[in-house]
């Protein structure tokens, strides 16, 4: 991992995506290729069984200090904290209550998923270390 060159303060203007979770290589941490059963990373090459896949957190903001505008994007375990469980974990409860309440739109709990992270990250001021 590279290393932190500057912090900067900035506030957080709008959400640039709605996918804050990616399926992600254990070795090369690249976004997973899945299909029902397997995964496949195109990067590396590594392969396994869909099940056993891990998730990582991938946030993209714009973000703005008193002079400029920034696009930017967090990714990993620095936001636990924010969201309160892993990406791993928070992947499994997505899943688990769309099949318990027999969600087939997936759109649906990535609406309210995306509200709350407008609310708790839209208008705030954070240190972005770059």
């Amino acid at each position: 991992m590279n290393s932190v060159k500057g912090l900067l303060a900035a506030s957080v203007i709008s959400i640039q995506n709605s996918c804050f979770i990616y399926p992600a290589c254990q070795n090369c941490l690249s976004r997973l290729i899945l299909d029902s059963r397997r995964f496949n990373c195109l990067k590396c090459g590594c392969t396994g069984e869909a099940k056993d896949a891990s998730y990582r957190y991938r946030l993209s903001l714009k973000i703005a200090d008193t002079n400029d505008l920034f696009d930017i994007t967090v990714f990993g375990s620095c936001l636990d904290p924010f969201f309160g469980v892993t990406a791993e974990n928070l992947q499994r409860y997505i899943q688990d209550f769309n099949q318990l309440s027999g969600e087939t739109n997936a759109e649906a709990s990535t609406g309210a998923l995306v509200q709350a992270v407008e609310t708790c990250f839209i208008g705030k001021r954070f240190i972005f270390g770059l």
